[in-house]
């Protein structure tokens, strides 16, 4: 991602699309084929560099022109006469960072893609594992982990939707000159606008100012932002259930070597979520520039360049990390099974408290009567820190309901899980058909 917005890269992809606009001009006869060539050429190698480009702006102050006459400097013949022929400085900047965008998007929904593939390797293991769900951070009813790696899965799911879905709105360039009329590039402004697009597959801004929209970049940068808060929350249920009091998960640690703090050597950190967590609040700080940088004056103005020049490689780098870094925490998660039984244990089958009810209205009693049963049942075994399962059995009016053999299955927490392996068969599946790619 950071050879994608370098600035040498910056200056790679400009001139890639300096080299397109000539070769459209070529096409329509404006100027000659060997000129254009001369001028993909020089715009294809490693004659113009970034220290003559900073030479030269040192006296222009002006780093698009700096770089237009770089590289008329390194034609040969008549052919730096025609470079940058007819075109306006951002009709090549927004076009290359139409480009940029192109690749670095292709690499966020490969991490995408990589990520979604991991999470259902890891559901697909833990379809089975028995953990209780929480509402409120309070136990709640049993899940299965994989059941929880499921919900992560439809998530992403649809973020890959998104990406797919935005390209075509994110990656726009433009050839219409200083406001968009395309008055300096004569009579054939449009095909040579569709030339140059056609040049660089991408598709152009229809009713362009000096710029392209600014409400595609955007987009772009809140589905990232929104991308990367996802990602957080997977994250902080990671460190979570990490913590000592619940110790359900844990990211990889190398006992061997890693270091979890400078004192307290006992440590195993969840580091590389908490990484992420921290990278997400920063990811979501270049929103609000990047809405700002929408509204320009009249045709356009200057205010956004110097915003966009941090806000788009910024965004890009971060979210490149952050999948990075989520795909190696759950690569390498660890699951503490046992633990989580012993946490299903420790709730004294309070946990089992709906599934109860259901089965007393399944005796033909009233909802309301016997969730009432059960509430006072749960509240004396939570006073008495005993077995919901004997608070329940002193009552006559649930003796005389159920038996002791069938409320004992109905509490027990494997029984109770609900759809949650079939939802999990459901995402593993719908991951293979996406990649194209066998889940095992």
């Amino acid at each position: 991602m950071k050879s994608i917005f370098s600035e040498s890269s910056r200056i790679r992809y400009q001139m890639q699309v300096e080299a397109a606009l000539a070769q459209a001009h070529a096409q329509l006869g404006e100027i000659s084929q060997a000129d254009a060539d001369e001028i993909s050429r020089v715009a294809g190698s490693d004659e113009v560099t970034v220290e003559r480009i900073k030479e030269i702006e040192k006296l222009t102050n002006h780093d698009l022109m700096a770089m237009v006459k770089a590289m008329t400097e390194k034609c040969k013949g008549d052919a730096g006469k025609y470079v940058h022929l007819g075109a306006t400085s951002n009709d090549i900047v927004d076009t290359a960072t139409a480009l940029q965008i192109r690749d670095a998007l292709d690499i966020v929904a490969a991490d995408v893609d990589e990520l979604l593939f991991t999470l259902a390797k890891l559901a697909k293991r833990e379809r089975d594992t028995l953990e209780i769900g929480r509402t409120h951070a309070q136990f709640a009813i049993p899940i299965t982990y994989g059941f929880k790696i499921a919900g992560y899965i439809a998530e992403l799911l649809r973020f890959r939707e998104r990406i797919i879905e935005i390209t075509p709105r994110a990656i726009a360039g433009k050839m219409a000159g200083a406001v968009g009329t395309g008055a300096a590039l004569g009579k054939n402004f449009q095909k040579l606008q569709i030339a140059v697009m056609q040049e660089l597959d991408i598709t152009y801004e229809p009713a362009a100012t000096q710029v392209v929209g600014r409400d595609r970049y955007t987009e772009l940068v809140c589905m990232l932002a929104t991308l990367g808060t996802s990602l957080e929350r997977y994250a902080t249920e990671v460190r979570n259930l990490q913590r000592s009091e619940i110790s359900e998960v844990s990211e990889y640690f190398d006992a061997a070597h890693q270091v979890g703090s400078s004192t307290m050597a006992q440590k195993r950190n969840p580091i590389n979520s908490e990484n992420v967590c921290g990278l997400a609040r920063v990811l979501r700080g270049f929103v609000m520039p990047t809405f700002e940088s929408q509204v320009l004056w009249h045709e356009r103005d200057l205010s956004n360049s110097s915003c966009e020049r941090f806000t788009l490689p910024h965004v890009f780098s971060l979210i490149d990390y952050m999948l990075y870094k989520m795909n190696k925490v759950f690569s390498g998660l660890e699951v503490h099974r046992d633990k989580m039984l012993r946490n299903i244990e420790s709730a004294h089958g309070l946990i089992m408290a709906e599934p109860v009810m259901m089965a007393l209205v399944g005796k033909g009693i009233g909802r309301q009567d016997a969730h009432e049963i059960v509430r006072e049942a749960s509240m004396v075994a939570e006073d008495r820190e005993c077995q919901l399962l004997e608070t329940l059995w002193e009552r006559d009016d649930v003796k005389k309901l159920i038996s002791r053999e069938e409320l004992e299955k109905v509490m027990d927490p494997a029984n109770y899980t609900g759809g949650s392996k079939e939802i999990v068969d459901r995402m593993v599946a719908a991951v293979e058909n996406a990649l194209e790619k066998k889940v095992e």
